[in-house]
């Protein structure tokens, strides 16, 4: 009796320890699981994607099985430029860059699959201090505009004329400054008005060279204004991916969405080392003020046909795109049904 008592005590302990065993090595096989690399080439740097550096600083990516790399490659044709030679798998960039992409013929056109931001992410910053600002002030003065075709300009453009102001005969518009040094050249002393992205529109405010005095994003109204698209061909061969990386964004954008400024300032603020952590909050609360950070993924019809009179009002739509030709919202109808 003592023996078969033994024997089975002995039996358990071996069956507890391979148990055990087995337990480990999946947990190892899970830890060391290759996570798929899908490589971002975002269109700039700003707090305006915050949901974008929220769901990497949050794990969403990794939680997808996706190991995401980001680049940050300054403006709208070198953003394009990285995706169509195969620098980057998905690129963040406004959705005008699609259409002037598919109407040079391009065989394999770019497709907008996640809308990150619909509101214009720039603000009209003036050198001086303005009490009573009215648009009607910048008729006769020097504007530092952004670079012509790009999204930020055309909205520009189309919010001056919406106030009756034309921007080539009623002031002197300067648009032949790089992206990148656009700051820069307002801080030396180019122009009485600028249009800037945060968080710099902020620190400039708060280091004098300037005062922020209107929203571009109030003014225009909701659009495409950034969004994650890939070619066409990509999308194809990685359907699977690009409905994990939907789903991850949209994760993020639930999670902005219900999470305070000053959380979402911190969970991005490794991605700005440099900025002063008011001032993040300051600039998240006043995207979100104005509902610039999309809740959801989908890019609608109404949206995309905003985006083309914005386009056509400024001169650059090269062709009139149907709306299905350009945009996919399978994978973000698909991931918020889950």
């Amino acid at each position: 009796m003592k023996k078969s008592v033994k024997f089975s005590f002995s039996f358990l302990l071996i069956a507890i320890l391979m148990f055990s065993l087995a337990a480990c090595n999946s947990n190892d096989d899970a830890k060391t699981k290759k996570l798929e690399k899908v490589r971002i080439a975002e269109v700039t740097r700003s707090i305006f994607y915050a949901p974008q550096y929220v769901a990497l600083s949050k794990g969403f990516f990794k939680e997808e099985g996706l190991d995401v790399t980001l680049t940050t490659t300054p403006g709208g044709d070198k953003t394009m430029t990285a995706l169509i030679s195969g620098g980057a798998d998905v690129a963040l960039v406004g959705s005008e860059t699609s259409i002037y992409v598919y109407a040079q013929g391009a065989n394999d056109p770019v497709i907008n699959f996640a809308q990150l931001t619909q509101t214009d992410g720039t603000f009209l910053v003036a050198r001086d201090k303005i009490d009573n600002f009215s648009w009607d002030l910048l008729k006769g003065k020097t504007f530092l505009g952004q670079r012509k075709g790009g999204m930020p300009q055309m909205v520009g453009e189309f919010v001056l004329k919406k106030h009756g102001i034309d921007p080539h005969q009623d002031l002197t518009l300067i648009q032949n400054i790089d992206f990148a040094n656009i700051a820069n050249a307002f801080a030396s002393g180019t122009g009485e008005f600028v249009q800037l992205f945060e968080p710099t529109a902020s620190i400039f405010e708060k280091e004098g060279k300037g005062h922020i005095v209107a929203s571009f994003g109030k003014e225009s109204g909701h659009v495409p204004y950034t969004c994650f698209m890939a070619k066409e061909s990509f999308i194809k061969k990685n359907n699977a991916t690009i409905e994990k990386f939907t789903r991850a964004v949209y994760k993020a954008q639930q999670w902005v969405e219900s999470h305070s400024a000053e959380e979402i300032a911190k969970a991005v603020e490794s991605y700005f080392p440099d900025t002063d952590p008011q001032i993040m909050k300051t600039v998240v609360e006043r995207y979100k003020s104005q509902g610039s950070f999309a809740t959801d993924p989908i890019l609608d019809e109404e949206e995309w046909t905003n985006l083309k009179n914005i386009m056509n009002e400024a001169g650059e739509l090269p062709k009139d795109v149907d709306y299905k030709t350009l945009v996919n919202t399978e994978f973000a109808e698909k991931v918020m049904k889950k």
